[in-house]
């Protein structure tokens, strides 16, 4: 009987340590999840800085753009956009839209840095993108790229 009542100790014994095991890993992952998500925030607020300072830096060289600075739901970041008409023969009007929008997209359980960005020249879209890293692994200098390529692709398409 005394043999049984040893395995049955350290039985007992064997699940809390495994309890106190699993209970360890959860709070591991809770704090990686928090330092995932102050990551996001850190990456988040460098690049919004940057689109903005893009889009604004664009807009200068092209009258009749309006910017607006974009934060909440939809991600952060910048849109600019401008409305324009053309007369078309036989004197009829047509109205034209231009915009350019680009943001860092919120934090998800996903744990991915997203930059979207979508842009139209004259009622044409010109391209509708979204690039991605896992955060852990996302490099500051390919998304800094991406924004710089896809605001200069925009003004050269306008520009043509």
């Amino acid at each position: 009987m005394s043999d049984f009542s040893e395995r049955l100790e350290k039985a007992i014994e064997r699940g809390r340590v495994r309890q106190t095991l699993q209970q360890k890993k959860a709070e591991d992952a809770k704090l990686n999840a928090e330092e995932l998500k102050s990551l996001h925030t850190k990456y988040r607020l460098e690049f919004s800085e940057q689109i903005e300072k893009c889009i604004k830096g664009m807009v200068q060289h092209f009258p009749g753009f309006h910017v607006e600075s974009l934060y909440g739901d939809k991600g952060w970041g910048a849109i600019c956009y401008r409305d324009d008409f053309a007369r078309l023969d036989g004197g009829r009007r047509e109205d034209l839209y231009s915009r350019l929008e680009m943001v860092i997209r919120p934090h998800s359980d996903l744990n991915v840095l997203e930059l979207m960005s979508k842009a139209t020249i004259r009622n044409k879209e010109l391209f509708n993108r979204n690039y991605f890293e896992k955060l852990e692994e996302a490099s500051q200098e390919t998304f800094s790229r991406y924004i710089n390529a896809w605001v200069l692709e925009y003004a050269e398409q306008y520009a043509t």
